[in-house]
C-alpha cells in the first residue's frame, strides 16, 4: 500500500513538473527577449531562457502539488 502511494505521488509530481515546464516554455516564447541580449549571444540567451523556464515551471508545479497535498490532509482535521 505504501509503495503504491509513493509510486502515485512520484508519477503525479513528475507529470505536474513536466506539464508546468512545457506550459511556461510556451508562455515565454511569446515574450520578446531580443533587446535583452547582445548580438551573437544566441546560445547564452537560449540557455538562460531554458533555466528561467525550469525555475518558473517547477516553482508553479510545487505550489500546485502543495495545494493538492494540503487539501488531501484537510480530511484529517474534520474526522
Amino acid at each position: 500500500m505504501l509503495e503504491q502511494q509513493l509510486l502515485q505521488d512520484s508519477l503525479v509530481g513528475f507529470i505536474s513538473h513536466l506539464f508546468f515546464i512545457v506550459l511556461t516554455w510556451k508562455v515565454l516564447l511569446a515574450v520578446k527577449f531580443d533587446d535583452l541580449f547582445h548580438k551573437n549571444r544566441v546560445f547564452e540567451a537560449r540557455v538562460l531562457i531554458i533555466f528561467i523556464t525550469i525555475a518558473i515551471g517547477t516553482t508553479v508545479s510545487n505550489f500546485f502539488l502543495d495545494i493538492l497535498n494540503w487539501s488531501q490532509q484537510l480530511i484529517y482535521i474534520f474526522s
